[in-house]
């Protein structure tokens, strides 16, 4: 079946065409007639199989055709998102699938100035893409109104309930006072967030799940190397340089670590880039965007940047440190092999990170291919790499690090 046959805008299918999506994915054919029907919808399906597009795309097309002209008469959908990221991602995704149609999306998040945001709310939207904190904030100061609210979506909604944001969605589900549709979203699950979720959607809900017994996307190959922890940066070094013109998401577990390996590469003439939570909005987003554009092809990112991250071409996936999480490591991995194309993600454990090996492969239900290092090997990689890191190096680590964290306090009392 095709986006043709489908009941849809025609502009919404030109828009398709434009981006190269002929066929719906498996989580799309399964999920937009039924949101079509207005029912309400819990899906789980692996990262990078077209979940936000599942709900964009009937969203769009029911706003569509409800409006006689581009004027909004207020919020018809909010999507609820736990990253300032996230949104972003999904807001470019509303505009690109709205274009030439009478719906205005628009993603909302902290850590920026709020009256550019609150003159773009009071010149009208349809669709409001948000963090729970900025949303709530703009709400308690009656800049934004949920009276015309008809579908709530929770996107990444383990996430959401696990870091606690029940309550934030509680609290927008009281506010809708129309009959409303709630569609829920995510690439993993477990027991304790599955109850919570059945209490957010109707007892009818359609519930969809997309290859269960495997998170991890078909497109994606994943191995494991045994590395010891100080070992890791001239495997790092060895597998970037091996792999030169490619790029690749570096995952690491700490802000502090994520600058440090920077530095260490820096030391032996990689450029990469650095993404988390120390970093103000406005440098996480250059970074992306210089990420996108090729600027650096090595990315250093936290957890923070497990999600949200749409970046198609992304050739490997480097799990420097083990999450701590066993549902991060799916949606690490999910950073590469998006949609049609093939990835790979290779993660280093050291004799530490063991036990969160066992636990990701529990998780998993299988084991992860190990990739040998002989003796020889690994001793080659090590001679050849750079100098242990001083105690000076350390120090300067720890002081950028300093900087960068004061910086961005700045910022946020600039802009709160």
């Amino acid at each position: 079946m095709k986006f043709d046959t489908y009941h849809i805008d025609s502009a919404i299918k030109k828009n398709l065409a434009a981006e190269g999506f002929k066929r719906p994915t498996d989580i799309q054919f399964k999920s937009i007639p039924s949101i079509q029907k207005g029912e309400d919808v819990l899906a789980i399906a692996q990262t990078g199989t077209g979940k936000t597009a599942a709900f964009a795309i009937p969203i769009i097309d029911m706003i569509h055709r409800a409006k006689s002209s581009k004027r909004s008469f207020g919020i018809y959908c909010i999507v609820m998102v736990p990253t300032r990221e996230l949104a972003a991602q999904i807001g470019e995704v509303f505009d690109t699938l709205s274009q030439h149609t009478k719906v205005k999306g628009f993603a909302l998040f902290g850590g920026v100035e709020q009256d550019p945001q609150i003159k773009k709310l009071k010149d009208g939207i349809d669709v409001l893409i948000s963090t729970p904190g900025r949303m709530f904030d703009l709400i308690s100061q009656g800049a934004i109104d949920v009276k015309k609210v008809r579908v709530l979506v929770l996107d990444e909604a383990d996430q959401m309930l696990d870091k606690g944001f029940i309550k934030d969605i509680e609290s927008v589900k009281r506010r809708l006072t129309q009959r409303h549709q709630t569609l829920f979203f995510s690439a993993t699950i477990n027991k304790e967030i599955k109850k919570l979720a059945f209490s957010q959607v109707k007892s009818s809900a359609i519930r969809i799940q997309i290859s269960p017994d495997d998170p991890v996307s078909k497109n994606v190959s994943h191995g494991v190397i045994f590395v010891e922890m100080d070992d890791k940066r001239f495997f790092l070094r060895k597998f970037i340089q091996d792999n030169e013109d490619a790029r690749i998401m570096v995952f690491v577990r700490t802000k502090v670590r994520a600058e440090r390996v920077v530095k260490a590469l820096e030391r032996v003439d990689i450029k990469s880039l650095a993404i988390h939570g120390d970093k103000d909005q406005d440098d996480r987003t250059a970074v992306l965007a210089q990420f996108k554009n090729g600027w650096a092809k090595i990315l250093i990112a936290t957890d923070v940047s497990a999600r949200g991250i749409d970046i198609p071409d992304v050739n490997f996936v480097v799990n420097y440190d083990l999450p701590e999480k066993q549902e991060n490591y799916v949606h690490r991995v999910g950073r590469t092999g998006r949609g049609t194309r093939k990835g790979q993600a290779i993660s280093f454990c050291s004799t530490e990170e063991v036990p969160l090996l066992e636990k990701i492969q529990a998780f998993l239900t299988k084991p992860i291919e190990t990739i040998t290092v002989g003796k020889k090997e690994y001793s080659v990689i090590i001679e050849a790499g750079e100098k242990p890191e001083t105690v000076q190096d350390l120090i300067h680590a720890n002081e950028d690090w300093e900087k960068n964290r004061k910086k961005a306090r700045r910022n946020r009392r600039k802009k709160s």
